[in-house]
């Protein structure tokens, strides 16, 4: 049943004065903490204030000491110090660095002045050699072709082979000892004097098979050519292709390389005594005779190192391109010292056998030429 009029204003007038109230009440209520949390916090930052001002006061105060300046002040002097340190021998290493550089840019500088102006002379040498007298370093056709000889094989190997063969087969270690080098630098500056030289009486066999190395060695292409290389190392199991390729050579080449080979048969037949059989002698003279480009073994230059002078010194030694870019100790050899086969050169196996071959098949192989005879 509705209220009657009266008495529902009665009521609503009644609620709203207990809200107001209450929401008065809030309002003080809020107002009070507001004003705490206010006075906590300026409490609070005054504090913080008061303890941040302390604790600068106080370490400035320190800092004002003299001892604790002292101390920064060595802290710095030391950093100081070290890094100046770091700097200055930043500096030193690189100084040294370029000085070392420098040195190094200069001393091959110096090298390739020294290799140019030698191989000048060598050329100027060999120039001389080709209008005039000189053997070693000349092409093996010129020498030959200048001594007018019906046998066409170089009179400095016709002589250093007739004096092993009368006297110096029973020498230990012929074509693998060094021989005297002043004597053999003699030796050469006579036969570049005059290609009709003799050798002289009681000359030492080991000197006179080094003489005959230091020649095949000096010769700007090998006696098996450059042109047969392959040809030859892939012949070297049948006596037939072998003997057929060799005929292919020039007739010099053909009939020196007879000739050397017969005299390493009688060397090696003499084994026993001078502990040199063909294997040991074809590991010795392969090089010599049968090599490549950039391959060659110089070991002639041993021996030209200030030799005697002629009257047109030297012959040209081969020269490469590569010879003027080479770095000191990587040259094929060092007219400083001696080279066997210890210079680093790779051993063609392929080769030795080659030219072991020639030596124990000797006579098969070269049936069609003169065979060489020794009295």
């Amino acid at each position: 049943m509705p209220l009657p009029l009266p008495q529902w204003k009665d009521r609503t007038s009644g609620f709203f004065s207990s809200s107001a109230v209450k929401l008065k009440e809030a309002s003080q209520t809020a107002r009070a903490v507001v004003c705490e949390v206010a006075k906590d916090a300026k409490g609070n930052a005054a504090d913080v204030t008061g303890r941040v001002t302390s604790s600068v006061r106080t370490r400035w105060a320190i800092l004002q000491q003299p001892s604790t300046r002292h101390a920064i002040q060595e802290r710095l002097i030391g950093a100081a110090s070290t890094t100046g340190s770091f700097l200055r021998n930043g500096i030193s290493d690189t100084k040294d660095k370029v000085v070392v550089g420098k040195t190094k840019v200069e001393e091959a500088a110096k090298r390739t002045a020294q290799r140019s102006k030698t191989i000048i002379t060598d050329i100027e040498r060999w120039q001389k050699g080709v209008a005039s007298t000189d053997v070693f370093g000349v092409p093996i056709e010129i020498v030959v072709q200048r001594q007018e000889a019906s046998r066409p094989v170089p009179h400095i190997l016709v002589k250093c082979a007739d004096y092993l063969v009368l006297s110096g087969l029973n020498s230990p270690y012929l074509f693998k000892s060094d021989g005297d080098k002043k004597v053999i630098q003699q030796l050469i500056s006579q036969f570049n004097s005059d290609s009709n030289a003799v050798l002289p009486d009681g000359l030492n066999p080991v000197d006179v098979a080094a003489l005959v190395k230091c020649y095949l060695s000096s010769l700007p292409e090998p006696l098996a050519t450059f042109e047969h290389h392959t040809e030859i190392r892939d012949a070297r199991f049948s006596i037939n292709s072998l003997r057929n390729i060799l005929k292919k050579l020039p007739t010099v080449n053909f009939m020196t390389l007879e000739y050397v080979t017969a005299l390493l048969l009688r060397v090696s037949q003499k084994s026993l005594v001078n502990k040199m059989d063909a294997r040991s002698l074809a590991i010795e003279i392969t090089p010599l005779i049968m090599w490549q480009p950039g391959q060659k073994l110089e070991y002639h230059r041993q021996y030209w190192n200030n030799p005697q002078k002629s009257q047109n010194d030297d012959a040209m030694p081969n020269y490469s391109a590569w010879d003027m870019l080479e770095e000191e100790g990587e040259a094929a050899a060092d007219a400083s010292s001696p080279i066997p086969l210890d210079d680093g050169m790779p051993l063609d196996f392929a080769a030795i056998e080659v030219v072991q071959c020639l030596v124990e098949q000797h006579n098969a192989i070269f049936t069609d030429a003169n065979e060489t005879v020794w009295r």
